[in-house]
């Protein structure tokens, strides 16, 4: 699914928080959700799920996973 994005601000709500605002909150959010995907990968991992189990779970491929957690066990 390919995500496009229109130049056109004639779709604005007057009630969105500002653009910077909310990209930052954007950013922050997927910072905190990085986080809290490794650490339960870790957990998955310590619990004795493989990397196949956790990448369908996911849906990504075992050795997309070990080789950005690898060191999670």
């Amino acid at each position: 699914m390919e995500t496009t994005f229109d130049d056109d601000d004639d779709n604005n709500d007057g009630d969105a928080p500002n653009p910077v605002a909310r990209l930052a909150a954007i950013a922050e959010a997927k910072t905190a959700l990085a986080r809290e995907e490794s650490a339960a990968v870790r957990h998955a991992r310590l619990h004795g799920l493989s990397w196949a189990e956790i990448g369908v779970v996911l849906g990504v491929s075992k050795q997309a996973l070990h080789k950005r957690f690898g060191r999670a066990g």
